[in-house]
C-alpha cells in the first residue's frame, strides 16, 4: 500500500505503541486522527508529529457517547482504522474481578468489532485497510494472562474472519501480533518477570517499523520476534509440548502474578 496522502484512525494513540505508531505513520505521509482519552496528551503528540493536518479525539471508546463522537469526528473520508486501544491486567485468574474481566474482553475484543462496523461503510467506499493489534499471547495461551489471552484469541478470530467475510470488498484485514514490549503498560512484576524468564521486550519503535511493514504488504498476518514465531507454529501442531515448556515457568509467573493493576491504552 501506497501511505502518502491516507487517512488514518489510530485509537490509544497516547500510549507507549500508540505514540511510536503515530510518529511512524505521519513520517509515512499519512494523515491521522488519533483517538485517546487525554486531550492533553493528544495535543502533545500532534505537536511533535511530521505532516499536517493531524486531528484529535479525546473521547472514552467504551462508552456509547464516545464511539459516536469517534463516527462524527471520522466522517466518509477514512482510508485506514488500526484498533490499536486495549487493556490488560497481569495476575492469577481467580483473583480477577469480574468488572476486569468484563473491562479486558470489552476494550480488547467487543470495541473494535464495534468500530469496524460503524466504519465500514466508509472504508468499502474508499478500499480501506484494518488493522486489528494483537499479541502473541493471541496465539499461545500464557499463564497470569487468562483474560487477556483470551480477548487477543477472540480478536486473531476476528481478524480471520472478516477477512475472508470481506474479501471481495476492496477492504484489507490485518492482525499485527507483538510480542512483549517495553512500555509503561506493564507492571513492575510483569517487568522483573520478563527479566526473570529472558522474555525479550520491543521497543515501541521496533513494533511501529512492524505495523508500516505489514501496511504495505500483502500478507494478512504479521507475528513479532524469534522465538515467539517459532512457538506460536509449535503450539498449533504440537500444543503438548508447548504445555510441558510453560509449565517449568509457572512457579516464576506465580510468583509474579500479585493482585498487580495493568494498564490501558
Amino acid at each position: 500500500m501506497q501511505l502518502a496522502g491516507k487517512r488514518f484512525i489510530l485509537t490509544g494513540a497516547a500510549g507507549g505503541i500508540g505514540q511510536a505508531f503515530a510518529t511512524a505513520l505521519a513520517g509515512a505521509g499519512v494523515q491521522l486522527l488519533l483517538v485517546s482519552r487525554s486531550e492533553d496528551a493528544l495535543e502533545a503528540l500532534r505537536g511533535r508529529l511530521p505532516g499536517s493536518g493531524h486531528q484529535v479525539l479525546a473521547a472514552d471508546l467504551a462508552t456509547t457517547e464516545g464511539r459516536a463522537a469517534l463516527m462524527v469526528a471520522a466522517g466518509e473520508s477514512v482510508d485506514g482504522l488500526i484498533n490499536n486501544a486495549g487493556a490488560n491486567v497481569f495476575g492469577l485468574f481467580e483473583e480477577r474481578s469480574e468488572a476486569e474481566l468484563r473491562q479486558t474482553l470489552e476494550l480488547n475484543l467487543l470495541l473494535p468489532m464495534l468500530l469496524v462496523r460503524g466504519l465500514l461503510p466508509a472504508l468499502k467506499a474508499r478500499s480501506g485497510t484494518i488493522v486489528n493489534v494483537g499479541s502473541a499471547f493471541g496465539s499461545i495461551g500464557f499463564a497470569g494472562n487468562v483474560a487477556y489471552s483470551s480477548s487477543k484469541f477472540g480478536l486473531r478470530g476476528f481478524s480471520e474472519a472478516l477477512r475472508r467475510e470481506l474479501a471481495d470488498s476492496g477492504v484489507k484485514v490485518q492482525y499485527l501480533a507483538p510480542r512483549a514490549t517495553n512500555t509503561a503498560m506493564n507492571s513492575q512484576s510483569v517487568q522483573a518477570m520478563n527479566v526473570e524468564l529472558g522474555t525479550a521486550m520491543d521497543s515501541p519503535e521496533r513494533v511501529a517499523g512492524e505495523l508500516l511493514a505489514l501496511l504495505r504488504g500483502h500478507k494478512g498476518v504479521r507475528f513479532v520476534g524469534w522465538p515467539e514465531r517459532f512457538f506460536i507454529k509449535l503450539n498449533s501442531l504440537f500444543p503438548a509440548l508447548v504445555d510441558k515448556a510453560l509449565r517449568r515457568q509457572l512457579p516464576v509467573v506465580r510468583r509474579h502474578a500479585l493482585a498487580d493493576v495493568g494498564g490501558r491504552e
